[in-house]
């Protein structure tokens, strides 16, 4: 069952992975980890999320933990309640000491899982592995105690968002929205209602684990052709992942990664300190630089939600589409409040599309995988790093960046090669400035990629 205990989260096929009594455990070492009295617990729309959660439960009561659920609700809203005093009825206000959500994200049907929140902090890498270890190593007897304490915190993030972006009251916002069947359809009505924007559609609203439209996995081109359909009579088109968040944002023209949103938005900033993955564009590094801070840093949300408030920075962006407001927000990849903030910049007439072109034009590949094991993908990229230092001048190597795996810069661009935390794979990605420097370039590292395999 090791498998399971990821680099940033739990995650694993129900039933066959996630069991009655691994989840037991995992809800009791857990919250005997957790320092503190109160925990959150929601979860996405998955069909058998309801089961996990009382499994959880069960082992967190266990542990002596007072359980908050908040049933089902996006992943944004769960981190969003180590943020905010809950209001408990005979209580009072009180602060919880962490928060799971449990979600299987944009996994297909059969997978669900934990993301974790300890102390307003994500609970990831050897602290998931030492979980990982106690658990497979336990061996305690859990008893069903499915009591909780029912708090709607659905309306405290609805009435927080509303009231954040009040100032968008009776926008014309000529939009669709493509909820994917996930839990994105929880909130999104109540909050456009909420704050009075006019003029748009929601697609796949009704939450439904079975994703019976498509798959909730907006980097995946083939599960946007319903919003891309819509988008014909409309100006701008929003997708979300199965737990909200991870975000696309759409226009006629042009459906811009979460580097290039990044951009976007530090051009709205005064002085913008932002931080991104090896994965992004250097377009995004370069530009930034010249009116603010870009700092390139691991792959991973948790990675990039620590650095964020190591730096305190604005704000943070992976490729995918996880965006982090440190700005005016908790420093959380919450893809509802993203959708606000790049409305606000609707409403301020900014020209995505004259800011997209007006960048230098580049040419890139999506993410392109090799299937490795476990064992061999980290000592491949030891391999391939050494030898690209040792023949750096031959190759014609400006730079190698090893923050997360190798990114080596070319005169006329880059290309990418690093282990996958989560899965037995490298992942490679290419950048250069015309399409005939990226086929040389990807060649050129393909070729010498091949010599560790």
């Amino acid at each position: 069952m090791k498998h399971i205990f990821r680099e940033y989260d739990i995650r694993g096929i129900f039933k066959k992975d996630l069991n009655e009594d691994t989840v037991k455990k995992i809800g009791y070492f857990l919250g005997k980890k957790i320092k503190g009295e109160y925990i959150f617990v929601s979860y996405d729309a998955r069909t058998h999320s309801p089961v996990l959660h009382n499994w959880l439960v069960s082992g967190l009561n266990k542990a002596d933990k007072k359980v908050i659920s908040g049933g089902m609700l996006p992943t944004g809203t769960n981190y969003f309640a180590n943020f905010r005093p809950l209001c408990l009825e005979g209580t009072g206000r009180v602060k919880i000491a962490g928060s799971i959500q449990i979600t299987g994200s944009h996994n297909p049907p059969e997978y669900n899982g934990f993301k974790i929140t300890v102390d307003k902090k994500p609970f990831f890498g050897k602290d998931i592995y030492s979980l990982g270890d106690e658990i497979l190593n336990g061996n305690i007897e859990i008893e069903d105690n499915e009591e909780v304490i029912k708090y709607d915190l659905k309306s405290d993030y609805v009435d927080f968002i509303v009231n954040q972006f009040s100032h968008l009251k009776g926008l014309d916002l000529n939009a669709v929205f493509d909820c994917g069947n996930g839990v994105a359809g929880v909130v999104l009505r109540d909050i456009l209602e909420g704050i009075g924007i006019e003029n748009y559609e929601i697609l796949f609203e009704k939450p439904d684990g079975t994703f019976p439209n498509h798959h909730p996995d907006p980097t995946v081109e083939e599960n946007l052709k319903d919003v891309k359909e819509a988008l014909k009579n409309r100006n701008f088109a929003f997708a979300f992942d199965g737990d909200a968040d991870r975000i696309a944002f759409l226009d006629k023209k042009y459906n811009y990664k979460g580097d290039i949103l990044a951009y976007f938005f530090a051009k709205n900033m005064k002085n913008p300190c932002v931080i991104s993955e090896v994965k992004a564009t250097q377009v995004m590094y370069d530009e930034i630089n010249k009116f603010g801070r870009a700092i390139m840093y691991k792959t991973g949300h948790s990675n990039l939600k620590t650095l964020l408030k190591k730096e305190n920075c604005d704000l943070a962006a992976e490729v995918s589409g996880h965006i982090f407001f440190n700005d005016r927000y908790f420093g959380i990849d919450d893809a509802i409040y993203v959708t606000f903030r790049i409305i606000e910049l609707i409403a301020k007439g900014f020209d995505f599309v004259k800011e997209f072109e007006k960048l230098p034009k580049v040419y890139n590949t999506d993410e392109l995988k090799v299937k490795t094991t476990e064992d061999k993908k980290f000592e491949i990229i030891d391999n391939l790093k050494k030898y690209l230092e040792e023949n750096k001048e031959k190759l014609n190597i400006k730079q190698i960046i090893d923050v997360d795996g190798v990114r080596v810069i070319f005169e006329k661009g880059w290309g990418l090669v690093r282990a996958s935390n989560t899965t037995p794979v490298l992942v490679t990605r290419f950048e250069a400035k015309s399409k005939e420097s990226l086929e040389e370039i990807k060649e050129k590292l393909q070729n010498i990629l091949n010599k560790f395999l």
